[in-house]
C-alpha cells in the first residue's frame, strides 16, 4: 500500500466555509473515492489554512486518474477551488506528494 501525503492552502478569508464544505461531503463523492481506490483519507487543517492531507492507494496516480474521470470530481473540484490559493489548475491536479522520509511500521 502506497502512502501519500500533500499540502495545499486554503484563503484565510475562506478557511470557515471550507471547512463547512468538508462536514459534509457529498456521498457521491465520497462513494467515488472510494470506488477510485482512495482508502484511510484524511483531511488536516490549521488555523492559517494549511491543508495535510493523508491517503493510502495501492497506485496513487491510478487513483488520481480514476477520480479525474468521475464527473462528481469535476464538479467538486470546480466548486474547490475558489478556496485555494495559488493554484494552477484544479486542487486535485495542484496537489504534489510529499516524499517519505520516515514511517514506523
Amino acid at each position: 500500500m502506497q502512502r501519500v501525503c500533500f499540502l495545499l492552502k486554503v484563503r484565510q478569508d475562506r478557511l470557515a466555509e471550507y471547512r463547512e464544505r468538508h462536514a459534509e461531503v457529498w456521498p457521491e463523492m465520497r462513494a467515488a473515492l472510494e470506488a477510485a481506490g482512495w482508502h484511510n483519507y484524511s483531511l488536516f487543517c490549521d488555523d492559517n489554512g494549511l491543508v495535510v492531507g493523508y491517503l493510502e492507494t495501492e497506485d496513487f496516480e491510478a487513483a488520481r486518474a480514476a477520480m479525474a474521470r468521475t464527473e462528481v470530481n469535476a464538479r467538486w473540484q470546480a466548486e474547490m477551488a475558489p478556496y485555494f490559493e495559488e493554484l494552477e489548475g484544479r486542487p486535485d491536479e495542484d496537489m504534489l506528494p510529499l516524499t517519505e522520509i520516515f514511517h514506523l511500521d
